[in-house]
C-alpha cells in the first residue's frame, strides 16, 4: 500500500491545471483559493435588543463590536487597544459578559481537551476601571476552564485540574472549593464519554443569588484505560492514555453536589439509584432555591426529571418518560445548533419547562408544569419538530418541515397550546434554515443554504422575518463557484422491494447524457446521528467527484434522524449494522435498476465514522452490489466502541450479545470480493485504531486482499499536520479513479 500511495502522490503532483472551470484537489485543499466566510460568535445583550460580535479591526486584531438589533447600528464595545498585554494583542477565541454587563471575559490561548478547545486563559476587562486583568493567579498558562462571574460580579469561579476554585475579582484571592479532584475524581467538568455522547463540558453553575454553586462530580477510577501509541515524536514510543468505557463496561459514577459559598462545604443531592448505573445529563437552576435535574438509566430508555430545593432538601420527581427503544435528550438535527444544550427551556416565568418527546409517534413539544407535572401539547399534528428555540412570552419558535424531510423552516406555535402551526420562514428561502433566536424572541441570526447556495447569514426581525442586514453573503465565494462548471443536483425518492421509501440526492457529471453509462459513488452514513440527503450546499468535493465523471448519490435509510416519525427513527433499535445496511443496499439495488445510465459494474461507496462502518458492512454483506469502497474511521466491532452511544441504540451486551456480533462488519469480512481501502488515524480517541487492526486480522485470516492507510497520531477527523487533508482526499479520489477506469 505504501508504494500505491507514493505513485498517487507523484501522478497527482504532475497534474497541471488546464481549465479554471474545473476543480483540482490542490485548489480545494491546498491553495486557499476557495475561502468561505463564517458568522463569528455573538452574544445577545439587552434581552436581544442588541448583540456583541467578535470582529477584526483594520490592523487585523480582534475586538468586540456592538450592534443594535433593530437598526444594525454599530459601535465599539471593546477596542483592540484595550486588549493589549505587553504590547501584544489578545486573540479572542470566545467571550462572555458579566450579569450586569460591566465586565467582559475573554477566552484565549486555548488548548484541546478531547474534541474541543476548552482549556485556556481568561482575561477580564472591567468597564468601570478601564483595566484588563488575568484570572488564575500563579496557575500555569492555558490551564483554566469555564470561568464565569457570580451575579454580583464579586467572584469568578472556574475549573483547574479537576477542581473548582473561586477567585475574588478585586483582591485576586483564590479559594479552592473542591479538593479531591485528581483525574479519577472529576469536579466541574466531565470524562471523555460524557463530552462525546452528551455534549457535556462545563460542569458547574452559580445559583442566581450566588450563594451556592451546583456541580457534577464523576468518579472515573474504575473506567478502563485505553492506550493510543505515539511512535513518531520520540525514539521510544509514548503511550497516550484515555479513560474510555467500552460497551458493556460500567460508566463513571455521577452525582450532583452543592457548594456553599459561605462555608465552602459540599452537600450531595440524594438522587435515587445506583450512581454507576445512571447518567445525569442535565442540571440547571430555576431560581435561587430550586434546581431542575435530569436522570437517565443505564439503557437510556427512561428519563426522570426532579426538582430539588436546597433550603428544605426536598427532592421531588415531577416528570418521567419511557421508551421501548431509547429516549433522546436534545435531538441531533441539521437545524438545531443545540448539541450539548441539554437543559430544558423554562417558560411561564419559570413555572414550566418544555420537553421534546416522541411518545405519541411523532417528535412533539410538551409544556410541563414544575409544580403539578401537568403536560400540555404545543405541537399537535402528524409532523416532527426538528428543534426549538426561544419564546416571546406568547409564542414558541421551532423548526420543522412537515412537507419535505430534506428541508427545514422556522415556525411558531402559541405557548398556551391552543393555536396552530404558523410558518415564519418566507418561501424564497427554500432549503435548510437555521436560527439563533434572541432571548426576547424579537430577532434572530438566520443561516440559509440549499444544494446550490453556500451558507448565507442574515439578521432578521421576528415574526415578520424582514432582513435587517446581510451578515455573511459569501459573495466572493459564490462568484468563484459561478466560474466553475457546476454539475446538476436533484432529489428523488426510492421505494425498496420491502416497501421502504427513502429520500435521495443525486449529483450528475458534467455534460450528462442519459444514454451513457456512469460509475456511481454512494456517500453513506446511516446511523442515528446524522443525515446526508439534505437540501444543503453539496460542497466542493462532491462537485469535484461529479466533474471527474461519477454520479454521486446520498440516501438516508431508516434509523437516521429524518423528520419521518418515531417508527422510522426507532426501527434501528438493536438493529444497527443490519437494518440500516439492508435499507441502503436495497435502495442502491432499486436505484441501479431505475436509472439505466448507472453502471452496475462500477458501484462505489464511501463513508466516515458510522459511514465507515456502513461502507464495510455493505462491501461484506452485499458484494454482488458494491464493487469498491473506502471506509474511514469505521467501527469494525461494536463491542469496541463506547458504552453510551452503542448501548443507547443496541441495549446491553449482557442481555443479548448476539445482536452486537450480528451488526458488526467484522462478522462478515470473510465475504469481501471487491476493492476495499481502510483508512484510520492511529490517534483516534473516538473510534480507536484498534478497530482497523481487529478487522485487518479477520481479513488476513480469511485470505482477503485489501488496501489500508494509517495516519500517525491523527484523530477521528484526520486533519492534523501539514497537507493531511490534501493527502487523504488524494488517496480516496485516486483509489476510486483507478478502480473505475477514470483518470
Amino acid at each position: 500500500m505504501f508504494q500505491l500511495v507514493v505513485l498517487y502522490a507523484v501522478s497527482f503532483s504532475a497534474i497541471a491545471q488546464e481549465n479554471d472551470s474545473l476543480l483540482s484537489l490542490e485548489r480545494i485543499f491546498a491553495s486557499g483559493e476557495f475561502r468561505r466566510e463564517y458568522q463569528r460568535p455573538i452574544s445577545w445583550i439587552k434581552d436581544g435588543d442588541a448583540f456583541v460580535s467578535i470582529e477584526k479591526n483594520e490592523e487585523g486584531y480582534d475586538e468586540l463590536v456592538r450592534y443594535e438589533s433593530k437598526t444594525y447600528k454599530w459601535s465599539k464595545y471593546l477596542s483592540a487597544e484595550n486588549l493589549k498585554v505587553n504590547a501584544e494583542n489578545l486573540a479572542i477565541e470566545d467571550f462572555s459578559l458579566s450579569p450586569d454587563g460591566s465586565k467582559v471575559m475573554i477566552f484565549t490561548n486555548s488548548s484541546r481537551v478531547w474534541r474541543s478547545n476548552t482549556k485556556g486563559d481568561f482575561w477580564v476587562y472591567d468597564f468601570d476601571t478601564d483595566k484588563l486583568k488575568q484570572l488564575g493567579g500563579d496557575f500555569p498558562p492555558s490551564s483554566l476552564m469555564f470561568a464565569k462571574f457570580s451575579e454580583s460580579n464579586q467572584f469568578v469561579a472556574y475549573v483547574h485540574e479537576f477542581n473548582i476554585y473561586k477567585e475574588h475579582f478585586q483582591s485576586g484571592k483564590i479559594t479552592q472549593l473542591t479538593k479531591d479532584g485528581n483525574g479519577d475524581i472529576i469536579n466541574g467538568t466531565f470524562d471523555w464519554v460524557y463530552e462525546e455522547e452528551f455534549g457535556m463540558r462545563d460542569g458547574f453553575a452559580w445559583s442566581p443569588g450566588a450563594s451556592k454553586i451546583a456541580f457534577w462530580q464523576l468518579d472515573a477510577s474504575e473506567i478502563g484505560t485505553f492506550y493510543m501509541m505515539n511512535n513518531t515524536d520520540s525514539v521510544y514510543s509514548k503511550p497516550i492514555p484515555v479513560q474510555y468505557p467500552k460497551v458493556g463496561f460500567d460508566p463513571s459514577s455521577a452525582k450532583v453536589g452543592l457548594i456553599s459559598l459561605k462555608t465552602s462545604e459540599v452537600s450531595w443531592i440524594p438522587i435515587p439509584g445506583d450512581p454507576v448505573q445512571h447518567y445525569l445529563p442535565a442540571m440547571q437552576w430555576v431560581n435561587e432555591d430550586l434546581l431542575l435535574i435530569q436522570q437517565m438509566n443505564r439503557k437510556q430508555n427512561e428519563l426522570t426529571v426532579y426538582t430539588y430545593q436546597p433550603s428544605s432538601s426536598d427532592l421531588k420527581k415531577i416528570y418521567s418518560e419511557t421508551e421501548n427503544t431509547w429516549v433522546d435528550l436534545r435531538y441531533p438535527d441539521i437545524s438545531s445548533n443545540q448539541w450539548g444544550k441539554n437543559n430544558q427551556l423554562l417558560v411561564d416565568d419559570g413555572e414550566s419547562f418544555l420537553r421534546m418527546t416522541e411518545n405519541d409517534g411523532w417528535r412533539h413539544i410538551y409544556k410541563i408544569n414544575l409544580e403539578t407535572g401537568k403536560k400540555t401539547l404545543l405541537t399537535p399534528g402528524d409532523y416532527d419538530v426538528a428543534a426549538y428555540y426561544e419564546t416571546d412570552d406568547k409564542y414558541l419558535y421551532l423548526v420543522a418541515s412537515p412537507e419535505n424531510a430534506t428541508q427545514r423552516y422556522l415556525f411558531r406555535v402559541p405557548l398556551s397550546g391552543t393555536g396552530n402551526l404558523e410558518r415564519i420562514t418566507p418561501a424564497e428561502f427554500e432549503g435548510v434554515n437555521t436560527y439563533n433566536v434572541s432571548p426576547n424572541g424579537k430577532f434572530a441570526i438566520h443561516k440559509y443554504t440549499n444544494t446550490d447556495i453556500p451558507n448565507t447569514v442574515h439578521l432578521v426581525n421576528l415574526p415578520k422575518h424582514e432582513v435587517i442586514e446581510a451578515l455573511v453573503d459569501n459573495k466572493p465565494f459564490k462568484d468563484q463557484l459561478k466560474s466553475l462548471s457546476l454539475p446538476e443536483t436533484t432529489f428523488f425518492k426510492v421505494t425498496t422491494e420491502e416497501g421502504v421509501e427513502m429520500d435521495g440526492r443525486m449529483t450528475k457529471p458534467l455534460n450528462f447524457q442519459d444514454t451513457s453509462k456512469y460509475p456511481v459513488l454512494f456517500h453513506v452514513y446511516g446511523e442515528p446521528w446524522g443525515v446526508v440527503a439534505t437540501d444543503q450546499w453539496i460542497g466542493l468535493y462532491e462537485i469535484y467527484m461529479a466533474q471527474k465523471g461519477f454520479v454521486v448519490i446520498n440516501i438516508d435509510n431508516r434509523g437516521t434522524p429524518s423528520l419521518k416519525g418515531s417508527e422510522w427513527r426507532k426501527s434501528i433499535y438493536q438493529n444497527v449494522g443490519v437494518l440500516n445496511t439492508n435499507d441502503q443496499a436495497m435502495a442502491a439495488q432499486k436505484v441501479l435498476e431505475t436509472y439505466p445510465y448507472l453502471d452496475k459494474t462500477r458501484v462505489n461507496v464511501w463513508g466516515w465514522s458510522g459511514g465507515g462502518s456502513m461502507t464495510q458492512n455493505l462491501l461484506f454483506r452485499y458484494p454482488q452490489i458494491y464493487k469498491t469502497g473506502v471506509a474511514i474511521a469505521g467501527v469494525a466491532n461494536q463491542l469496541l466502541y463506547d458504552n453510551i452511544y452503542q448501548e443507547r441504540y443496541m441495549g446491553l451486551p449482557s442481555e443479548d450479545m448476539d445482536i452486537f456480533i450480528e451488526g458488526s462488519p467484522v462478522t462478515y469480512a470473510k465475504n469481501l470480493e471487491g476493492n476495499l481501502l481502510l483508512i484510520h488515524g492511529t490517534g483516534d480517541d473516538n473510534v480507536h485504531y484498534q478497530n482497523m487492526e481487529y478487522l485487518i486480522n479477520e481479513l488476513i485470516r480469511n485470505n482477503k486482499q485489501f488496501d489500508m492507510m494509517a495516519y500517525p497520531n491523527r484523530s477521528h477527523g484526520i486533519y492534523e499536520g501539514k497537507n493531511t487533508s490534501l493527502h487523504l482526499y488524494s488517496l480516496i479520489t485516486y483509489y476510486f479513479l483507478e478502480h473505475n477506469g477514470l483518470d
